[in-house]
């Protein structure tokens, strides 16, 4: 049996993994008409993904849980979410929708991620300021990390003291934190 990590959108970190979760993959086409009844398809691109999903908190801070899935939801900026199976990406929290009346021991919900594409989305997307050339931001010099087998990003965010989301923007070129070799170099800070 394969463990999975935690899904995790900006602070919040899922107790246990949604229920059910589907990925739509979008394509604008036009459509041409010419004679004789035929037609003629054309690609305008790849529009965002979409990651929709529900599940359920259970335990006596259930409620207390989804209260605090929500206040994530009502901030207003687009975060890094982590999805066990899928790759890290930013994306907009979209929807979040309580299917049934609450209970303190037991909340079932759904929810619905928008992908943000790389030089599109909204003027509200708030990015950390990179470090400059030298690669010193906040008078820090850079820390590395060589990944040694059964590493994670998560282990190694937990033995830094670092936020994993600041490891993922510092490191562009991991498209999925679930996935990193032995022998990688990893910016920590």
């Amino acid at each position: 049996m394969m463990i999975l990590t935690p899904m995790r959108f900006k602070s919040f970190v899922w107790p246990h993994n949604p229920r059910v979760y589907s990925i739509a993959y979008d394509r604008k086409i036009a459509v041409q008409k010419i004679p004789f009844g035929r037609y003629h398809l054309q690609s305008l691109g790849q529009t965002r993904r979409v990651l929709r999903g529900e599940g359920e908190f259970v335990g006596e801070r259930a409620y207390d849980t989804f209260k605090e899935l929500a206040t994530v939801f009502y901030e207003e900026t687009p975060g890094v979410l982590v999805h066990p199976v899928w790759m890290t990406t930013t994306a907009w929290f979209a929807s979040l929708e309580l299917r049934q009346a609450p209970r303190r021991d037991y909340v079932a919900y759904s929810f619905e991620f928008w992908e943000v594409v790389d030089g599109a989305g909204d003027a509200k997307l708030s990015v950390r300021p990179a470090a400059s050339a030298g690669g010193q931001g906040d008078g820090e010099e850079p820390q590395w990390h060589t990944v040694a087998r059964g590493e994670t990003l998560w282990e190694l965010a937990r033995r830094y003291g670092v936020e994993l989301n600041r490891i993922v923007e510092l490191n562009p070129s991991i498209r999925n934190p679930n996935l990193i070799y032995a022998g990688q170099r990893v910016r920590i800070k």
